[in-house]
């Protein structure tokens, strides 16, 4: 399970108001990629906060209350399927992370990046953590408020574009949503520049 193990580790300054960074949505053929960050309460840690993928979806939405009812800032913010497309998916993740800090209202002294690549032009130090939305409690909180706000952007596009079925898949390549494409092409929420699209683009 994760734990302040990362966060205790760093220099005592650093260690002011650690925030933890994750990110969701590189992969899927549609919607936006997001990033969430955390500045957890340490005298009110969320109880068996874990990596956002290993936790079912009713697991994640009662911690999503959880973490938002006891951290002391959290921010959410997105980068769109026209940003990716004209930025590639590295840089529209990292302008997602950006945006999240930017909206951070606690600053960070140091923030904890999942992943091997943390976003450059941060306000602060940053070190990023193989799978760290596993060993640190930050990151594995700010993986939870990402994946379930996803989600539930997916579901609201869903109601916009009912043929998709965005609510069951969240844009992933699932044999559904490609079948989806097959029968009515792509919409305006998905990412013309990954594969099958790109490759497919020419017969929509």
């Amino acid at each position: 399970m994760p734990d302040f193990r990362h966060e205790d580790d760093l220099p005592r300054a650093a260690r002011r108001v650690v925030a933890g960074m994750d990110e969701v949505g590189r992969g899927p053929l549609a919607g936006p990629v997001c990033a969430a960050i955390v500045v957890l309460d340490r005298d009110r840690p969320p109880l068996d906060v874990d990596d956002s993928k290993a936790l079912s979806a009713r697991a994640r939405e009662a911690l999503f209350a959880e973490i938002c009812a006891s951290a002391r800032a959290i921010s959410f913010a997105s980068a769109s399927a026209r940003e990716i497309d004209a930025i590639n998916i590295r840089q529209a993740t990292h302008l997602a992370m950006r945006r999240a800090v930017a909206g951070l209202a606690l600053a960070p002294t140091h923030i904890l990046v999942d992943g091997n690549d943390p976003p450059p032009g941060l306000p602060c130090g940053a070190t990023a953590i193989v799978k760290g939305d596993s060993a640190s409690l930050s990151i594995a909180a700010a993986s939870i408020v990402a994946k379930v706000l996803r989600d539930r952007m997916m579901t609201r596009l869903a109601v916009f574009h009912p043929q998709y079925e965005f609510e069951k898949h969240a844009g992933y390549a699932t044999a559904r949503h490609l079948a989806a494409l097959a029968a009515h092409g792509p919409c305006r929420h998905h990412r013309m520049t990954f594969s099958p699209l790109r490759q497919a683009s020419l017969s929509f």
